[in-house]
């Protein structure tokens, strides 16, 4: 029997972003492409004795264990299964927090995954994406493992693509978060005297080559951020200057991301840029599924 469960936990970056009217429920719609990249939290699930969920966290500060959606996750799996155990999680957190890369939503659908699997895996995959569409619109689209989906609604529809060509990635991190609940209402702000914005059709082959990315590419939520934070803006002219094959900010910022031809340009790039608009990390785009859980048997 399973008592332990290590998985990679990746970001990702939203190629483009369309929020769409907020509805009667006060959430709004999206229409969106994830894409996976390699930068990852760890995520490791231990089987104990009682009841319950405990986490300890490492790395970056996500702020009250409580509050968190990992902590969250593990403990509807329990719920569903009758608390069988309890659940200890130790995370390794290495995505920024509050940067639009997802970090909170992916270590949450780690968290359904590995609580599962410590039960035996008797929750079905369709209650599995019930309950990560409860935890936020992003967790649907991490719990798939998919490395590239168009997906809408409130996130919870998924339509999974063929993952693009493997490219190298230079993210960049400004120091000022972006609280998402505040850029929703940025954006519902600067769209009171146009109306409600309805969906786009999307050419679906162009979804497979990144010149025809690059040249869709858009994020709804860059307008109301770069006016209210002049630093991310002047960040984004700088990484657009590189000549990446498509630059944009990811979620709901801060973190601003660049698409390049060769790992040699985005090596370039990270030098011209340095520390002066924020952190950078290089990164890849995943071609294929997120990696599975490595799992510990009990002696």
């Amino acid at each position: 029997m399973t008592n332990a469960v290590t998985l990679p936990a990746p970001a990702k970056i939203n190629l483009f972003l369309r929020v769409l009217g907020r509805e009667t429920d006060g959430y709004h719609g999206i229409e969106t492409l994830y894409c996976l990249v390699s930068l990852a939290d760890e995520l490791r699930a231990e089987r104990r004795s009682g009841r319950g969920v405990t986490i300890e966290v490492s790395g970056l500060d996500v702020g009250p264990p409580e509050q968190n959606l990992a902590l969250r996750a593990a403990t509807m799996v329990l719920e569903a299964t009758g608390h069988p155990f309890a659940v200890h999680l130790c995370l390794d957190k290495r995505i920024p927090v509050q940067a639009g890369l997802g970090g909170g939503s992916s270590d949450a659908a780690a968290a359904l995954h590995a609580a599962n699997r410590l039960a035996g895996d008797p929750v079905p995959r369709h209650e599995l994406l019930q309950f990560a569409a409860r935890l936020g619109s992003d967790v649907p689209f991490f719990l798939t493992g998919a490395p590239l989906a168009l997906a809408w609604g409130h996130g919870e529809r998924l339509l999974r693509l063929p993952p693009l060509p493997p490219a190298p990635v230079l993210l960049l991190t400004p120091s000022e978060p972006v609280a998402t609940a505040q850029a929703y209402g940025w954006v519902d702000a600067s769209r009171r005297s146009a109306g409600k914005r309805g969906a786009v059709a999307l050419d679906l082959d162009a979804l497979s080559r990144w010149g025809d990315i690059g040249r869709m590419a858009g994020n709804d939520f860059e307008s109301p951020v770069f006016e209210r934070f002049p630093a991310i803006r002047q960040a984004y002219e700088a990484l657009a200057g590189t000549r990446p094959l498509t630059c944009r900010m990811s979620g709901s910022g801060s973190t601003l991301f660049a698409v390049y031809r060769s790992s040699r340009d985005r090596d370039d790039a990270g030098m011209m840029l340095g520390r002066r608009h924020g952190a950078v990390t290089p990164a890849e785009t995943l071609a294929g599924p997120a990696p599975g859980p490595t799992a510990t048997a009990a002696g």
